[in-house]
């Protein structure tokens, strides 16, 4: 919670990408033994291997689009 802000975008984040996920995406930690796509997800997520951008539209709810990209390995 400390990095997305709340519970929605937290939600949409991990949702997001346990779909990609499932879809054949590897994934972006070593140890994944014994893990499900969402403990994964999660655990990329608090390693900082995802990022997203959130969006809010003028008169309407804000709607948060998790862009989940590969940080760039140095």
């Amino acid at each position: 919670m400390e990095k997305v802000g709340d519970a929605y975008t937290l939600i949409n984040i991990v949702s997001k990408r346990v779909r990609q996920l499932s879809s054949g995406s590897r994934p972006l930690i070593a140890d994944t033994e014994k893990m499900g796509w969402a403990d994964i997800a999660m655990t990329e997520l608090v390693s900082d291997k995802l990022s997203w951008e959130t969006s809010e539209f003028k008169n309407t709810a804000p709607v948060y689009t998790a862009n989940l990209r590969r940080k760039h390995r140095a």
